[in-house]
């Protein structure tokens, strides 16, 4: 099975219609790895259906993202997207200055999930987390220490 078509899949499992640009917005980012731009995946799916616009894209990322089929990374004033796994974690860090994304291993956020709840009686729903900061790239660039 295709990468994306088990989240087609899941969408249909949702109760939603898997209309033909849904499909084309699944297959573009399925056939990527890592994280594509609003205009990448509009490029994309335009070379196969002339006839998309760019509206419906945003809006196909806008369910898939509520969902949780597709993971939105925010750098700056843009954002990249991902196909990710709803059960699975999947975390990321993205450098404020460069807009690099960086994945984010689940174990970092395992503690700080727990003591929330166990602190504070929240439970944070942590499926998708972004971590915005500097690399070590741009904090050397800008004399920072990087150790």
């Amino acid at each position: 099975m295709a990468k994306h078509e088990w989240h087609a899949e899941a969408l249909r499992g949702k109760g939603y219609r898997l209309t033909p640009q849904r499909v084309m917005v699944l297959a573009a980012l399925g056939k990527r790895e890592g994280h594509m731009s609003v205009e990448e995946l509009y490029e994309q799916v335009r070379r196969q259906y002339a006839y998309i616009d760019l509206a419906t894209v945003y809006r196909s990322l806008q369910l898939l993202t509520k969902l949780h089929l597709v993971a939105e990374i925010r750098a700056g004033t843009t954002s990249r997207y991902e196909l990710v796994h709803p059960e699975q974690r999947h975390h990321h860090m993205v450098c404020e200055e460069c807009s690099a994304a960086f994945d984010l291993p689940p174990h970092y956020l395992d503690d700080l999930k727990a003591r929330l709840v166990q602190e504070v009686g929240f439970e944070p729903h942590m499926e998708h987390f972004s971590l915005s900061g500097l690399c070590s790239k741009c904090r050397h660039a800008q004399g920072g220490d990087v150790s």
